[in-house]
């Protein structure tokens, strides 16, 4: 199989999956027995793209205009982001099923089938070519994702659906969509481009306006002030909130803003622009500030949801750094914040369906009850946390460093202080269910762990984190290739 037929299943393979899913309504077995195949096949392709033919890939779906298509290609980066959704969609897929069986949940062809979908609009985002193949499958993924998010039909499922919708249409249509126009009319093009196209095309000036309209327009990055889709989208059952924040959704926005930095601005002209510094400073209070309000939420998910808010922040700041190691601590950051929060969402998603306590406050003593769910959770809190041997400290490292390198005091002091944070809000949840004894005075014994389909596949992730440590150096080697072409 050629790497162009690859890139090209790898978007159709989900789709056709969708479809046999639908088909499948009244048998359930063979329903969830296509969604795992259909998982596995799409982590195939994306290895088979990963591994292929060596020099990079460029392929056409569907010409529009004399140089401008919706076209498919295989740069390092690209590959990462679609590893990462194609991987986490296989243990994803397995948990989904002993969550929603377990919690006996309604509406749950149309919940793989849009699943589905969603894995096919983020591979999409991954391997686009251009930032206009890149809008159409952001846009996919986003439609897609709604009735996930209202999911259970109930009033408070429904509202947070529309404000999620709302924000991430009304960011995308206002901002993005306007943004783009503007470089295709002032940079006749854009593709995807090593070091970016705007340089020497688009004068500075404008081009700090369009930065602003970018960053902003890119609404699953979830800067402050239109973040508040995420916490709204904790409605959705925990294997939606896994799709969300892990495995597809904010993946698809700060990989986006990664690409459109690298790839369409250009890492030296972004350095010319004032507007890159404002927008550093955007992304730094929103994850001091996100951390600050995760501290105040009892209930876990919520808290979760806060944290996932600040952790993109980083990538974002990554960005603005505009300097190779800030950027590539970024683009790990993808892959070692996707292993530790789609954990603790795992495991909060056990949680519920074993004992159905939602608030940190109700928790006390349950790690003894369910010790590999909160020894998974450890973990993952590790990860994110960034304390060796977990993958988390080497994204910050890098991180870190940019922002020294570039002289950004300010910078390394915040980060600093938000990993501090990062530990006041993931560990006490630890610490109350290993250390403090029950509060309804049920010290009755044995295990109460969820579902084996469940526990499964929170131990691999929280494994995963541990893994990650380990696999940076020949990461970190292989995205270098980022700034080389």
């Amino acid at each position: 199989m050629s790497t162009a037929l690859a890139l090209k299943l790898a978007v159709f393979v989900p789709l056709l999956g969708a479809i046999l899913i639908l088909l499948a309504d009244r048998r359930p077995n063979l329903r969830e027995g296509i969604t795992l195949v259909t998982a596995l096949a799409l982590f195939a392709l994306v290895l088979r793209v990963a591994f292929g033919d060596g020099a990079p890939v460029e392929t056409t779906l569907i010409e529009l205009l004399p140089g401008l298509s919706i076209a498919l290609h295989n740069e390092n980066l690209s590959i990462l982001f679609a590893a990462v959704a194609s991987g986490l969609w296989i243990v994803t897929s397995i948990y989904s099923i002993g969550y929603m069986r377990g919690n006996k949940e309604q509406h749950q062809t149309r919940f793989y089938a849009c699943f589905a979908i969603a894995l096919a609009g983020a591979v999409g985002v991954a391997f686009s070519a251009n930032m206009l193949t890149l809008f159409v499958f952001y846009e996919v993924l986003t439609l897609s994702t709604y009735p996930l998010v209202a999911h259970k039909e109930d009033a408070n499922a429904k509202r947070g659906a529309r404000v999620y919708l709302a924000i991430l249409l009304a960011t995308s249509i206002g901002f993005l969509l306007p943004a783009m126009i503007a470089v295709w009319w002032h940079a006749g093009t854009l593709d995807f481009v090593p070091g970016g196209v705007m340089a020497g095309r688009i004068d500075p000036a404008l081009g700090a306006l369009l930065l602003v309209l970018f960053m902003y327009g890119i609404g699953k990055a979830a800067l402050m002030p239109f973040h508040r889709w995420l916490p709204s989208a904790m409605v959705a059952p925990t294997p939606v909130s896994a799709l969300l924040h892990a495995v597809a959704v904010v993946k698809a926005g700060v990989f986006t803003v990664l690409k459109v930095s690298v790839y369409l601005f250009g890492l030296d002209y972004l350095k010319e622009l004032w507007s890159s510094e404002l927008m550093l400073y955007v992304a730094v209070f929103t994850l001091l500030a996100a951390s600050l309000v995760a501290l105040q939420q009892d209930n876990l998910k919520a808290r979760l949801a806060y944290s996932t808010v600040s952790q993109l922040s980083y990538i974002v700041a990554a960005a603005m750094l505009a300097n190779e190691m800030a950027a590539l601590g970024g683009a790990m950051h993808i892959v070692m914040h996707a292993f530790g929060k789609i954990t603790l969402f795992f495991c909060a998603g056990a949680i519920y369906v074993a004992t159905k306590k939602t608030e940190i406050s109700d928790m006390d003593g349950l790690g003894r009850r369910m010790p590999v769910t909160f020894a998974a959770f450890f973990v993952g809190a590790l990860c994110v946390i960034g304390v060796p041997p977990l993958g988390g400290v080497w994204s910050k490292w890098y991180l870190l460093s940019g922002a020294y390198d570039s002289g950004h005091a300010l910078v390394v002091v915040a980060l600093m202080l938000s990993t501090l944070l990062n530990i006041a809000y993931l560990v006490p949840p630890v610490v109350r269910a290993f250390l403090l004894p029950a509060r309804d005075g049920d010290e009755s014994p044995g295990l109460r762990e969820a579902p084996l389909l469940c526990v499964l596949p929170l131990s691999l992730t929280a494994l995963g984190g541990l893994a990650m440590f380990f696999l940076a150096a020949p990461l970190s080697q292989r995205l270098m290739a980022m700034f080389a072409g």
